[in-house]
Order: structure tokens, then C-alpha cells, then sequence
């Protein structure tokens, strides 16, 4: 199991359009991904469990994974936020 965390930085946060993004590239692996945000956990690959954490701006998020693919997908994910989404 891997894990990692990420700062939100868009203005709008983690919402729909971003959050899209997000599912469609975990989808891309095999592994199990988890978002954790205060203390509650969603499946990544899920759009209504990512949009029911409500993530804002400035708010930090855990990457949780787990499986074969785990480090290539927390990598990607990481990567996908930093970029903010290419937006």
C-alpha cells in the first residue's frame, strides 16, 4: 500500500471538471485508489465519491493505493494535481 498526500491549489477545488480528469485516470490502472480527505475515504474511480468530499481550494488530500500498479498510479495522480489539472 502506498500513499501519499496533495494540496488542491485550483480555485474551484476538486469539482466536476477536475474531477473527471482525476476518475478517468485512475481508471487507466488495475490497482485499488482511495481519496481521504479528514476522515473520510472514497474510491477514486468513483465521480460521486470524489465530488462527495467537497474538496476546496488549499485543502490537502490523501492518494491511497494498492496493488501492482500503486506506485505509477499515485505518480500519475500526483502529477495530474500538480499540473492543476492542465488547466
Amino acid at each position: 500500500m502506498l500513499m501519499k498526500e496533495a494540496k488542491i491549489t485550483g480555485k474551484m477545488g476538486l469539482h466536476a471538471r477536475p474531477a473527471t480528469f482525476f476518475i478517468q485516470k485512475a481508471n487507466e490502472f488495475e490497482c485499488s485508489i482511495w481519496l481521504e480527505k479528514e476522515d473520510r475515504r472514497v474510491n477514486a474511480k468513483s465521480l460521486l465519491g470524489v465530488l462527495s468530499l467537497a474538496v476546496g481550494q488549499d485543502e490537502t488530500i490523501k492518494i491511497i493505493s494498492d496493488g501492482s500498479d500503486e506506485t505509477d498510479a499515485v505518480a500519475t495522480l500526483l502529477e495530474l494535481i500538480n499540473s492543476n489539472f492542465a488547466e
